[in-house]
Formats: structure tokens, C-alpha cells, sequence
């Protein structure tokens, strides 16, 4: 298969190497980088991508390579089709809004760092995080504050992410339509917010979280 790359007027400039680059230095081979997408919403899973780029990568297939955040749904597409294509590895973990209600949001994150770890075909010799240490994986690694914006790896693995929970989200909408999950991706709008208070809460949302967390409602 010809790897995907981004034509001349989807092009953007793509995150640092500076911190591959350094490790690369210091004799690691394979980097890995972390993030995770799916925090703050008031339904559905965290998840979490992994991506091992392979050393010094060059190419028109790394632009558009940033912060998941920084680019469009269109952008983040043609980016995971170029990571997944060209990337030494990269795989995604997650954890339910089950899983979030009982063991809280931090523990859900790591959680679905781990099973994206394990999932990956690679073993890597060193992890960049992006603001989140991993203290009970057994790997060097270092939490970058802002990752996906100064790290290359980082940046591949908020688009992995990303793109992953938003497919996630839009067939979790074929389910419960009525909650429009497709277009808020359970982030918690204004619209989201009135259709919880209309029709109550489903078994996709997050229990624990406010405001339903205050509406009485349980599992």
C-alpha cells in the first residue's frame, strides 16, 4: 500500500522531534508517545493512544502532525491515516463510563493507557506523556506538560486518540440517538445538557459526574 500523505494545500507544519531526538541520542530506539482524549466529557469512554514513530522521520506524510485539538475533524482523518500508515506502531486503549463511575477519572485514564500499552505490537524503551506519568508502568518515561502541542509523538497519539473516541462517539449515537452524541461527542453543550435533563440520563453517561451526578439518578 502507498503510505497516505496530506496534498500540498492540506499541508500544515507539523510538532517538535527536539524530544525523540534527544532520546534517539541517549541510545532509545523506540519512543512512544502518549495521550489521551475524553476527560472531561459527560459520556462515553477516555481513551488513550500510543504511537512509536520510526527514528528521524521525514516526509510529506508528517505534516499536519499536531495537537489534535489544533486541527480540523477533516485534518485529524487524513493525519490517522498517515500515522497508522507510517508509524513503526501505534495502537488505542480505553476505559467505559462504567469503568469512570467506579474507580474515578484518573485511575479510568491510566487504566486506558495500560490497555493501550498492551495492545501495541512493539515494546518501547522509553514513553513521552503528555502531562500524565504512569508511576505503576515499568518503562522510563516522561510527562510533558502541553505534549501535544512541543512533542511529535505526543501529537500523533491525541490524533490516534481522538479520531478513535469520535468514531466511538458517532456509534454510540446509532444507539441513542436521541442524545445526539455525534455531534458533541458527549462533551457536556448546552443542547447535551437539556437533552440529560429531558429524557435523563443513559447507560453511556457518566454517573459521577455533575450535573447528573446531582439529578439523583443512579446506576
Amino acid at each position: 500500500m502507498t503510505p497516505r500523505t496530506l496534498s500540498t494545500d492540506e499541508a500544515i507544519s507539523h510538532a517538535p522531534y527536539d524530544e525523540e531526538e534527544a532520546l534517539l541520542n541517549r541510545g532509545f530506539s523506540y519512543v512512544a508517545g502518549i495521550d489521551e482524549v475524553g476527560r472531561g466529557p459527560l459520556a462515553g469512554p477516555v481513551v488513550a493512544g500510543v504511537v512509536i514513530l520510526p527514528p528521524r522521520p521525514q516526509g510529506p506524510w508528517l505534516d499536519g502532525i499536531r495537537d489534535s485539538k489544533a486541527i480540523t475533524a477533516a485534518q485529524r482523518e487524513r493525519s490517522y491515516d498517515a500515522i497508522t500508515e507510517n508509524a513503526w506502531a501505534s495502537a488505542t486503549g480505553e476505559a467505559s463510563a462504567l469503568e469512570i463511575d467506579e474507580i474515578g477519572i484518573v485511575p479510568a485514564t491510566a487504566l486506558a493507557m495500560r490497555r493501550a500499552l498492551d495492545s501495541l505490537a512493539l515494546m518501547p524503551q522509553f514513553l513521552l506523556i503528555d502531562a500524565f506519568p504512569l508511576p505503576d508502568i515499568d518503562i522510563p518515561q516522561k510527562a510533558i506538560v502541553k505534549g501535544d502541542a512541543l512533542c511529535l509523538s505526543i501529537a500523533a497519539a491525541s490524533i490516534i486518540a481522538k479520531v478513535t473516541r469520535d468514531r466511538i462517539m458517532k456509534e454510540i449515537d446509532k444507539d441513542y440517538p436521541e442524545y445526539g452524541f455525534a455531534g458533541h461527542k458527549g462533551y457536556g453543550s448546552a443542547e447535551h445538557i437539556r437533552r440529560i435533563e429531558t429524557l435523563g440520563p443513559c447507560p453511556v453517561h457518566r454517573y459521577s459526574f455533575a450535573p447528573i451526578r446531582h439529578s439523583g439518578h443512579s446506576r
